[in-house]
């Protein structure tokens, strides 16, 4: 069996991996996101996989982006090692930051995501989305396949958010073993409230919703497709149910949808919690690709957490991995680079 399904059979000749990397304030509420070993530490994690993806360790951030109880390492482990085996270009994107990462990003000058049970989630959302779409306008020349990936803490909760007010009733994943969908739930429910909203409600109005239920990285991906619209572009989301929240948020805005795929991990797709799969097919998303990196083979016990569903996505991981069985590389090849990385990161520290 392919390790990516279904398998790729158009090649693209110019692929580019861009990561859009954004913090939300609520990734402080506790509980909520095991994105960082504890709440305030979120704050690192985007920088923290930033540094990993460009030098395989961290630079300036105080500690590894992982997850507890186990130590499992972050997704950004499997993104580095594909960057690697294909030498693919690519562009880390600063999209309302708290923490900066020591590597070159472009910068969206975009403010940090609020709370969303403050009345406004993100600021300046149109902003934004226009310069987001001026540096997709600039790269068009260069790429005919671009895959878009995120680091944002708290982003399958603002996911949900927005989900709901676009009126989709969808559960949404996590980074924890334990999908804490009830404080979620609550959370959402207390930011539609503040924000005066109801279910369904800004479903001709996706800018308002990210604006009130939403986090930074939204309007940078959606302004990115929307750069790469009226050219042989193909785009791809790489990323879990966050990136079905911002396919929703495209089509809402009514932005053509063909050129569009999804490519996630197979960890999200069988997530009982969640409901990945269903939401792509009422979005009517052309194409999903799974990505299977077949941690149950490794000799790293921390590997194996993922196959336990301890964490599933991020940082583009399973775009990542795309890329890698695009550019023809087998999955043990990519195990064995996973496990490499891991070796030299755990050496480092």
């Amino acid at each position: 069996m392919a390790w990516i399904e279904p398998e790729v059979t158009r090649k693209p000749k110019r692929p580019m991996f861009l990561c859009v990397l954004s913090n939300t304030k609520t990734a402080h509420i506790p509980k909520l996101s095991a994105a960082g070993k504890t709440a305030e530490l979120t704050d690192y994690t985007p920088a923290g996989d930033a540094e990993l993806m460009e030098t395989g360790n961290i630079i300036s951030v105080p500690v590894l982006p992982m997850t507890p109880p186990y130590d499992t390492p972050t997704p950004a482990i499997m993104t580095r090692s594909a960057l690697k085996l294909t030498d693919a270009p690519y562009h880390f994107i600063n999209s309302g930051l708290i923490v900066t990462p020591e590597v070159p990003c472009i910068d969206l000058k975009a403010k940090p995501g609020e709370d969303i049970r403050e009345s406004i989630a993100v600021y300046d959302v149109q902003e934004i989305c226009m310069r987001a779409k001026f540096l997709a306008k600039r790269l068009r020349n260069q790429v005919d396949h671009v895959v878009i990936g995120e680091s944002i803490p708290g982003g399958t909760t603002t996911a949900m958010g927005v989900l709901m007010a676009l009126g989709y009733n969808g559960n949404v994943s996590s980074s924890a073993d334990e999908n804490p969908l009830e404080l979620k739930k609550q959370v959402i429910e207390e930011g539609l409230k503040a924000s005066g909203l109801t279910f369904g409600c800004l479903k001709d109005d996706p800018m308002k919703a990210i604006a009130c239920m939403g986090d930074p990285m939204m309007p940078a991906v959606v302004g990115l497709v929307a750069g790469f619209q009226g050219t042989d572009v193909s785009v791809v989301l790489a990323g879990g149910t966050q990136m079905v929240a911002v396919y929703a948020l495209i089509k809402h805005l009514g932005l053509n949808t063909e050129k569009l795929a999804i490519a996630t991990t197979r960890y999200v797709v069988e997530d009982k919690s969640a409901n990945f799969i269903e939401l792509t097919r009422i979005l009517g998303v052309p194409a999903v690709y799974i990505a299977d990196p077949g941690f149950g083979k490794s000799e790293l016990k921390g590997l194996h957490r993922y196959e336990t569903g301890t964490i599933k996505e991020g940082a583009g991981a399973g775009g990542a991995m795309y890329l890698a069985g695009l550019y023809g590389i087998s999955q043990d090849d990519f195990r064995s680079e996973v496990e490499n990385v891991c070796k030299l990161l755990k050496a480092g520290h």
